[in-house]
């Protein structure tokens, strides 16, 4: 399984951002990187003698970007849309959070952090509030959202290491991120959980987390009953070809089917027009394994043609002589997406449907680009995951967590687990 270890590490320090509300983060941030070839990152730098890991209180608000009765609650924002119609027209679309949501979600975000050292620190910036914004807070609808801060690597010190660009100054210790994601995963569970069904998800350094956290500290473990689903984006979760369980996760199989649960949904997204290249690590298989890809719009298989995708507007204009407003915007039928294998890579296959009698855009260029200024085979479209399945696991999760219920009629009444 050497691809797959070598997927796994790199996931760590996967570059990866959300688009922000003007424009994407990572482009300018990541161009340098997604020239690089597409191998494994390397490992951080080794600790000095000195660096020692220390511990983070999240008994303090301040150490969560999203936790219920925060102050600050970086999930508490504007997530109206505006669905543009192929002729043009357009229609509001109204969101509410719903603060007695029946289950919740634990989310871990990828590297996205500005700050010019080698680990994050423990204050949100713009790009931390972006990235709940476009990848977990519409999912407050159908769970209480719980979001730590975690010290990360940073995306300076990933361009750095993967490019030769400029070195920034080391801090902190290797052992920051795990022991962060672990204490907040463990302060959740003895003071918030309380027996109630938990969505666990992230994106690609996020989803390397959790995935190494539940592989950890969940499955097959007592505090495995609590799981409705883990949500892995970006990533390259493991399971014998053919098979649904049994790589990554010994006793978590790939979900099929949206009234399934204890179950993981996973994908990394590319064109259609582009497959993973040869060295792409997304997707990409292992010795006797595969990555497993679920598509939230089609868990039973086959194409879907409408998947409810939530782009964030930015400046584009996105049908002619439209001016939107509101921070998301929907385009229904201009994407499709299916689960494909294609040479050694199992991935979410992107179709945009351009049409000249559409007045809409005819494809939001969210790729990632190299040096040459073209769309990186080895990264797909990694920047929008979360965007292309966010409707759909809206809808998934809610059915989810309503199955694991009705399994479980007791769910929320009985005392954490540990």
């Amino acid at each position: 399984m050497k691809h797959a270890v070598l997927a796994s590490a790199a996931l760590f320090a996967a570059a990866c951002a959300s688009q922000q509300d003007a424009a994407p983060i990572a482009p300018p941030a990541l161009k340098a990187v997604a020239s690089a070839p597409a191998a494994a990152a390397p490992a951080p730098p080794a600790p000095t003698p000195q660096a020692t890991s220390t511990r983070t209180d999240y008994a303090k608000g301040e150490t969560w970007l999203c936790r219920p009765g925060i102050p600050n609650n970086a999930c508490d924002v504007n997530l109206d849309a505006t669905i543009v119609q192929a002729d043009g027209s357009t229609q509001v679309e109204k969101f509410s959070a719903d603060p007695n949501a029946p289950i919740d979600c634990f989310y871990i975000y990828p590297t996205v952090s500005l700050d010019p050292m080698t680990y994050s620190d423990l204050k949100a910036g713009p790009e931390e509030l972006s990235v709940v914004k476009t990848q977990l807070a519409r999912l407050g609808s159908k769970c209480r959202l719980f979001a730590p801060m975690y010290r990360q690597f940073s995306l300076g010190a990933l361009r750095a290491r993967m490019s030769g660009g400029a070195a920034v100054p080391v801090n902190g210790a290797p052992a920051d991120p795990n022991n962060d994601v672990n204490d907040a995963w463990n302060w959740y569970l003895a003071n918030e959980n309380k027996g109630r069904g938990v969505v666990i998800l992230g994106h690609s350094q996020g989803s390397g987390q959790i995935t190494r956290l539940i592989a950890m500290q969940i499955d097959g473990k007592p505090v495995q009953d609590q799981l409705v689903s883990a949500v892995i984006m970006g990533s390259s979760v493991q399971a014998p070809t053919g098979k649904d369980v049994g790589g990554s996760f010994k006793s978590i199989p790939a979900c099929r089917a949206a009234d399934q649960h204890g179950c993981v949904i996973s994908f990394s997204s590319f064109r259609d027009t582009l497959p993973p290249s040869a060295t792409a690590l997304f997707g990409r298989g292992g010795d006797g394994t595969e990555a497993i890809c679920t598509n939230p719009a089609a868990l039973g298989g086959g194409k879907a043609t409408a998947p409810k995708v939530y782009f964030s507007t930015g400046e584009r204009e996105w049908a002619k002589g439209k001016k939107i407003d509101t921070p998301f915007v929907m385009t229904p039928g201009l994407v499709t997406t299916e689960c494909v294998r294609k040479a050694g890579h199992s991935y979410l296959e992107v179709h945009f449907n351009a049409n000249p009698s559409d007045l809409r855009i005819d494809d939001p260029g969210t790729d990632i680009t190299g040096a040459n200024g073209k769309p990186d085979a080895g990264w797909g479209l990694h920047l929008i995951d979360a965007n292309l399945a966010m409707g759909d696991l809206v809808d998934v999760i809610a059915r989810q967590g309503a199955a694991w219920k009705k399994r479980i009629p007791e769910a929320g009444h009985s005392q954490s687990i540990r």
